[in-house]
């Protein structure tokens, strides 16, 4: 089957599963209903030869730097500790717990093999939870909080990952040399998509001002991004994860540099949206489509495993998901409660509690999705002596089963856990009165632009007319950001705001009505009508 039947094969199915997931009454989350899409596609007998080193190489880069860029910065960095905690502490300690803990339940794996299994579960899928809690949204501080982790922990189980692996391989492992192999893979990584985003941005801004902007050009120039920092950071042996993700949050950094026009803006985020949904989608239905095979193999991996019957193979991908949910529910607590002892100790004021809705929600939180999924099927197939890799496709089963079951279990627990926490993990926002800043930056320079002369009375007479209407209207907004909200002038004066948007939004669409009844009847070009449409949608967007 040809890549491009693949391609437009998957792509039409994501249309489908999108719509398919807004038709049900019942709201089953998106990304279980695209894996049972991909699954139905593998079962009418379309495959797929999945390359996991292609996969990571078009998928995770592009996915993760959207995520770097987007997140909160100022909530990322906030909230630096809890997120290393989360990324770097709960991972080793998962490595280690959950690696003697398989080779105790299933004692055909090696302690190696167990802590290769141990390791590629570490990483959290940012992706599935945001699907899993799309109908009951997280609070803001512990979604970032979340989020900033999935961000760091993917990189930081990759690179245990390939050190367990390696430790398979030649049968010798270094903690020493893991650990300074490990920061400097780490800060490698980070450096280098710091660099490329630095270098692309400087000759970006130096050609711009010298040309112009062109919206499409920009664009393709953020896309290129993240695939240049993996493969610049993988041609040179450090993290092409990590360096995704600082490339991503360094593009923010590098954008306030250099504003762009609204137009490649809006563009951008509408092109990342789509890709976003492209390649989210994509994810599940590969891993649904290598359900049907992975089926077909299980009394080989039961022998694998040393066991009659298949379904002790499923018993153990249970034990195993309640372990890793365990032991994150005691590092969260573990972590939260140091944090409310050395606050009592400073005589601050606790600002977080070790509830258990909120430890329940952390534990739940820890889905496993794309990471897992391809750095499992990177497994080599043999060792360097030629022999068969120690319990392979055991090790593979295990990982699928336990993404599946992260899955439905945090589908059925989130909705109903984050109902009791939303009150929980305040965050402040700091944001301050921004509105009345930038009004009476606005007011400023209208006054700065009717001070000036003008040429003739005539053009003075137009600017003073269209200034001071301009001047009415920041003045009113000031007013209404410094209005008491209690009072009821304030009252008044938002609903007077709001009603006069509702208007303005129904004149808009009465200008587009006519616009197309226009069109309809011939009576303007198909030039003016693009160019009158693009700026009448402008105008709407900017009400919301």
């Amino acid at each position: 089957m040809s890549i491009i039947t693949i391609v437009l094969v998957f792509m039409m199915s994501i249309v489908g599963t999108v719509f398919l997931y807004q038709l049900l009454p019942v709201k089953f989350p998106l990304p279980l209903i695209q894996i049972a899409t991909g699954a139905a596609l593998a079962a009418g007998g379309f495959q797929v030869d999945f390359d996991p080193h292609i996969f990571l190489l078009l998928f995770i880069p592009p996915l993760l730097f959207l995520d770097g860029w987007r997140i909160p910065k100022d909530a990322f960095f906030s909230d630096l500790k809890p997120i290393l905690s989360l990324a770097i502490g709960l991972v080793l300690v998962t490595i280690l717990g959950i690696g003697w803990f398989i080779h105790w339940l299933i004692p055909t794996l090696t302690i190696a093999t167990g802590f290769v299994l141990a390791a590629i579960l570490s990483p959290t899928d940012p992706v599935a939870l945001a699907a899993m809690t799309g109908n009951s949204p997280l609070p803001s501080r512990m979604g970032h909080i979340l989020e900033g982790e999935s961000l760091l922990n993917d990189a930081s189980g990759l690179v245990a990952f390939n050190f367990a692996v390696a430790a398979v391989l030649t049968g010798s492992f270094s903690p020493g040399d893991a650990v300074a192999k490990f920061f400097l893979v780490a800060m490698g990584g980070i450096l280098c998509g710091l660099f490329v985003v630095w270098l692309t941005g400087k000759c970006n801004n130096f050609l711009v001002r010298r040309t112009r902007e062109e919206p499409a050009i920009q664009i393709l120039i953020s896309l290129l991004i993240p695939f240049s920092a993996y493969i610049i950071a993988e041609g040179i042996h450090v993290s092409g994860i990590l360096a995704s993700v600082a490339a991503g949050i360094g593009m923010h950094y590098e954008q306030l540099s250099g504003p762009r026009l609204p137009a490649t803006r809006m563009k951008s985020s509408a092109v990342w949206n789509m890709l976003q949904t492209t390649l989210n989608g994509m994810i599940f239905l590969m891993l649904g489509e290598q359900l049907p095979r992975l089926i077909q193999t299980l009394p080989d991996v039961a022998r694998q495993a040393g066991v009659n019957s298949p379904w002790y193979l499923l018993l153990y991908a249970v034990v195993i998901t309640f372990a890793l949910g365990g032991i994150r529910f005691c590092w969260v607590w573990l972590s939260m409660t140091l944090t409310v002892f050395r606050q009592k100790r400073r005589g601050q004021v606790i600002t977080i509690r070790p509830r258990f809705s909120v430890l329940a929600v952390m534990a739940l939180a820890g889905v496993k999705g794309a990471i897992t999924l391809a750095g499992i099927l990177t497994l080599p197939v043999t060792l360097a002596n030629g022999s068969p890799f120690p319990g392979r496709e055991l090790l593979i089963f295990l990982s699928m089963a336990v993404i599946l079951m992260s899955l439905i279990i945090a589908a059925v627990g989130l909705p109903y856990m984050t109902r009791f926490i939303a009150d929980d993990l305040p965050h402040t926002s700091g944001n301050g009165n921004v509105r009345a800043a930038l009004n009476e930056a606005a007011i400023n320079r209208l006054n700065e632009l009717l001070s000036e002369p003008a040429e003739n009375p005539e053009e003075e007479a137009r600017r003073a007319d269209a200034g001071n209407v301009l001047l009415e209207i920041y003045q009113r907004r000031l007013h209404y950001n410094d209005s008491d909200e209690d009072s009821d002038i304030g009252r008044e004066l938002e609903k007077r705001a709001s009603l006069e948007k509702e208007m303005q939004r129904e004149a808009i669409i009465a200008q587009r009505n006519e616009l197309f009844r226009l069109r309809r009847a011939r009576n303007i070009s198909d030039i003016t009508f693009q160019q009158t449409l693009r700026a009448i949608d402008l105008k709407e967007e900017s009400l919301h």
